[in-house]
């Protein structure tokens, strides 16, 4: 499972023109989940996003998380973190979890995400969605819960 987080300083999702999700100051995460994910990968993800100190201090340093300034998050299926792009041209999704694996695993972080009190705005699971990302610094971090475990 994959996590590419970009810190904001807003964000919105669109679907079918109509704003779906929408944060201010935060972050907006994007989310693939492979097939050989489990709920071990979702609870190491979702406590690597919201403790992670990606927000400056007083000293303009990254000692703050998610968490500790109370922002928001944005959080967006993408499936095409999970691609293989080491042959050919065109990216390989055999590694991408079947929607209904993938959409369930993505609901549960989100869910745990959501359980730290946080507001925690969606995407559409599937959808066709226009993101609009004001990028903080910018400020962009890819999580791997394989750098956790081993499978």
């Amino acid at each position: 499972m994959k996590a590419l987080l970009q810190r904001v300083t807003e964000a919105s999702v669109s679907v079918d023109a109509k704003v779906v999700g929408k944060i201010g100051k935060g972050l907006v995460v994007f989310v693939g989940v492979a097939n050989d994910d489990t709920e071990k990968d979702v609870q190491y993800l979702a406590q690597k996003t919201v403790n992670l100190r990606v927000f400056p201090d007083e000293g303009g340093r990254f000692n703050l998380s998610v968490l500790d300034i109370r922002s928001e998050l944005l959080v967006i299926s993408q499936f095409t973190l999970i691609a293989d792009t080491r042959k050919g041209r065109r990216p390989s999704f055999t590694d991408a979890a079947v929607p209904a694996q993938a959409e369930g695993l993505f609901e549960q972080y989100a869910t745990q995400v959501r359980s730290t009190g946080l507001k925690v705005g969606m995407g559409r699971f599937q959808q066709h969605m226009q993101v609009e990302i004001h990028n903080d610094g910018p400020v962009t971090i890819l999580l791997d819960s394989r750098d956790k475990f081993e499978k």
